[in-house]
């Protein structure tokens, strides 16, 4: 059958939904409100070798906003965003919580994957109302300040009993993050300690709608995409996300269309346009909302993108924190990266090419290296002589940037 949208329309359309080729000339705290309400929802991640990935979307999209203006919204008072498990552990404006309402009672539940969640707090009764007890009068408490529970050993992370009642109160709702401190570690609050009381007033809407509101943003925030693609933003429920989109079609919010290569049906956004180019340069975190569910990446730039944090050194084909290149519509290359802040410096560990590289991408990749050892404070850029792509890259580097 003959496709709606070429893979290079498909491709714009998510690139342009995204908000690539956008960025302001100073980007400030107003601009990072509207690019965390266009994605919808930020993963978090606790890696830090470079920069813990919920501020590099962000930088991929503006440059060199402040991350503390990010950290204001969503750790200050007042605060704009909120953290829960959306897509993974995630932020996302706080008007999306009451949409989550129905995930915390899954949790309470034991509905699916919560099973253990609920088990654990229906097996602590006791235990779970004395540490609500110390937050109501101590106020929001890291695990650590709590200080109740017998160690952890073996399974659930090896945490202790108080962090696995914190963290099954926090997949509730009954807690919530209040804020981080030192080494990222949560602040655990009563919502009326840290929400709006008007956002606590809230009725949330029925499962069915919350659903069907939050296939919406992932569609929009997408421009085209797959029932998986759809599911995925999310997390939802297979047979909820078929539902919803079914449902979504039927009132005419979502417009079914082939695209071409793609094996699956997509769905095409409300009001989604067809961009005649998109122009982009950015460097990518391997948990960035264009290229984090693997199989739409392939879809979109015909790369496989994975994962190797987790993979024997000895057997990692591009590195530890591998970041691809986005350069016009195209991924072109991947660097391995990590901040040397004693020393001030972005390590390229190891640099490859793509497919898709061109005679530019070399100038284009440092240029953009430069950008973020700047945004990150850092001094200098080496490049280790790891990767096909290496040579040509540290040949854009001054004598004093190019040896790692």
């Amino acid at each position: 059958m003959r496709a709606d949208l070429s893979a290079r329309d498909a491709r714009r359309l998510a690139l342009a939904a995204q908000g690539f080729g956008r960025a302001p000339p100073a980007p400030g705290p107003a601009d990072v409100l509207r690019t965390v309400r266009r994605l919808g929802v930020v993963q978090m991640d606790s890696v830090n070798v470079l920069a813990r990935s919920h501020y590099l979307p962000l930088f991929s999209r503006l440059g060199a906003y402040p991350r503390e203006a990010l950290e204001a919204a969503a750790w200050g008072r007042p605060r704009s965003l909120f953290e829960y498990w959306m897509h993974e552990a995630s932020l996302a404006p706080l008007a999306t919580q009451p949409l989550l309402r129905w995930r915390m009672e899954d949790a309470a539940a034991g509905v699916g994957v919560w099973r253990g969640v609920a088990a654990f707090l229906r097996s602590h009764g006791d235990f779970i109302d004395r540490v609500l007890d110390e937050i109501r009068d101590r106020g929001p408490l890291t695990s650590a300040e709590l200080g109740l529970g017998a160690r952890g050993a073996g399974g659930w992370w090896g945490w202790s009993e108080g962090k696995r009642a914190l963290e099954c109160l926090f997949w509730t709702g009954r807690l919530t993050t209040a804020a981080r401190r030192g080494a990222f570690e949560r602040v655990y609050g009563l919502p009326s300690q840290v929400h709006p009381r008007a956002l606590l007033e809230t009725p949330p809407p029925d499962r069915a709608e919350a659903q069907r509101e939050l296939v919406r943003i992932a569609a929009r925030a997408q421009g085209v995409a797959t029932l998986a693609d759809l599911r995925d933003y999310f997390r939802l429920p297979a047979a909820d996300a078929r539902l919803r989109v079914a449902e979504l079609v039927e009132a005419g919010d979502l417009r079914p269309v082939r695209v071409e290569g793609w094996r699956a049906p997509a769905f095409l956004a409300p009001g989604a346009g067809r961009p005649r180019a998109a122009s982009a340069e950015a460097l990518l975190s391997p948990f960035d909302n264009l290229i984090w569910f693997r199989d739409r990446a392939a879809r979109l730039f015909d790369v496989q993108i994975r994962l190797e944090i987790y993979t024997p050194a000895a057997r990692r084909v591009h590195g530890y924190y591998v970041l691809p290149f986005l350069e016009g519509e195209a991924i072109t290359a991947r660097v391995d990266l990590k901040a040397d802040r004693k020393g001030r410096r972005l390590l390229v560990q190891a640099a490859h090419a793509e497919p898709a590289a061109g005679p530019g991408t070399p100038e284009a990749l440092a240029r953009n290296l430069r950008r973020m050892a700047g945004w990150l404070g850092l001094d200098t850029v080496a490049v280790a002589p790891r990767g096909d792509l290496a040579a040509r890259l540290a040949a854009g580097f001054g004598s004093d940037d190019a040896a790692a």
